[in-house]
């Protein structure tokens, strides 16, 4: 099991779409939003990700694919 801390940014139509749903269903990764941002046409969310490494990987190239933009977050995420 782990865990990994990333930021989606969502643009355009991207923020309408399930992805942090699909991506825990699809995937098996525990999805935890810790902050999030979303208007209707952008968007961010921090999340905390929990599975088995390699299925997060492929997750995260999934939600790519997507027009998603990831980027890593470090330090501690203060819950809002």
């Amino acid at each position: 099991m782990a865990t990994r801390r990333v930021r989606f940014t969502f643009e355009g139509d991207a923020v309408r779409e399930p992805v942090i749903y699909l991506l825990g269903h699809q995937f098996q990764v525990v999805t935890n939003i810790r902050m999030a941002d979303v208007e209707q046409d952008f968007g961010w969310v921090i999340l905390e990700l929990e599975g088995d490494p390699d299925e997060i990987e492929r997750g995260l190239a999934w939600v790519l694919e997507k027009g998603v933009r990831i980027d890593p977050v470090s330090g501690d995420v203060v819950e809002g």
